[in-house]
């Protein structure tokens, strides 16, 4: 029997993603996948995977799910108020689903993006290598009510109930950026003016980039006329027409023509995707030596994340049968520590 994931309600921006389709901009498809891979990774963790499995990925709101076989889950990524039935759980946990009972997962209440992951994995059938929908691409679709996946089976289904403290990622901050190949068309002072700048995250957002914001002057390159059309990658910071920076994401397209002033590092793009609407963000030119050490330093991590997930210590108050459990055993006298 394969086991489904029944969609009771999805959120507007629901869907199944993966770590994506790298390595095929020569074809015009950008990577695509989750937009904060990071959470996904934890997700790995939480629930003892060997690799990052395809999930739910809930933009902004989540919704109702429901399984027909007993399965863990992990909520990773922003988190939302999440209840199985009518009991509150914890964020960046993993926890078991039984048949019957019903996960609900609220609004984001810091971040953007947020996900569920069965440790079965979801197990729908894979598309030029990944189970991500692409909206750009036209791969797949959103998610809505009454959807039915199928899931992997889980491979360790009594594994206690894990937690983890995740990477600070969603409130905005510092991202560090490279230049990259059109950086020398912006002036020494543009460059230091824009290293100087609080932006702040546009309503323009989706998983294809987010638009940034000031009141300062627009940072507009020396030359823009004559530029043709060139590579772009996930992370380029591009300067439309009116001078405010995009960051590209993971539905980026694979040609562009605007001026880029450079390219923010991969351990800092789930800082920028998942900053919340109207959070702060300032940007650190970095040299490649120091892009290519963080980078080292975080696929590091991303192999040694399962050390940081932890057994999770429940809550008396809310076990509604404590009194069912033997939290005593053994007869005494009470005079034990007199004697």
């Amino acid at each position: 029997m394969t086991a489904t994931l029944l969609i009771r309600s999805a959120g507007p921006g629901v869907s199944v993603q993966d770590t994506g389709r790298p390595n095929m901009a020569h074809i015009g498809l950008s990577r695509g996948g989750a937009a904060d891979p990071l959470a996904l990774h934890e997700a790995a963790a939480l629930l003892g995977l060997r690799a990052p499995a395809a999930a739910i990925e809930m933009a902004g709101m989540g919704g109702t799910f429901e399984v027909d076989v007993p399965m863990r889950i992990a909520l990773t990524g922003a988190p939302m108020r999440a209840r199985i039935d009518q009991r509150d759980i914890r964020w960046n946990a993993s926890h078991l689903l039984e048949p019957g009972q019903r996960l609900t997962v609220g609004a984001a209440e810091v971040g953007t993006y947020g996900y569920l992951t069965p440790a079965g994995g979801i197990a729908t059938t894979p598309l030029l290598g990944s189970r991500s929908t692409h909206l750009t691409a036209g791969l797949g679709a959103l998610l809505k009510d009454g959807d039915r996946l199928p899931l992997g089976a889980d491979p360790a289904p009594e594994t206690p109930a894990m937690g983890l403290i995740p990477e600070a990622r969603f409130t905005g901050g510092t991202v560090r950026f490279i230049e990259g190949p059109q950086t020398g068309l912006f002036a020494p002072e543009t460059l230091a003016r824009f290293e100087e700048t609080t932006f702040t995250r546009s309503a323009t957002a989706n998983r294809q980039g987010v638009r940034l914001e000031t009141e300062a002057p627009p940072f507009a390159a020396e030359v823009t006329s004559g530029l043709s059309s060139d590579f772009i990658l996930e992370g380029d910071l591009q300067m439309t027409g009116d001078g405010q920076p995009y960051v590209l994401l993971a539905e980026c397209q694979t040609i562009g023509g605007y001026p880029r002033i450079g390219t923010v590092i991969g351990p800092d793009l789930a800082r920028v995707a998942q900053a919340p609407l109207g959070a702060q963000l300032r940007f650190q030119r970095i040299g490649i030596d120091e892009a290519d050490r963080l980078a080292a330093t975080h696929a590091a991590r991303l192999k040694t994340l399962r050390r940081s997930a932890k057994p999770l210590v429940r809550d008396p108050a809310s076990i509604p049968d404590l009194l069912a459990y033997t939290l005593i055993s053994g007869v005494t006298a009470g005079r034990e520590l007199e004697e």
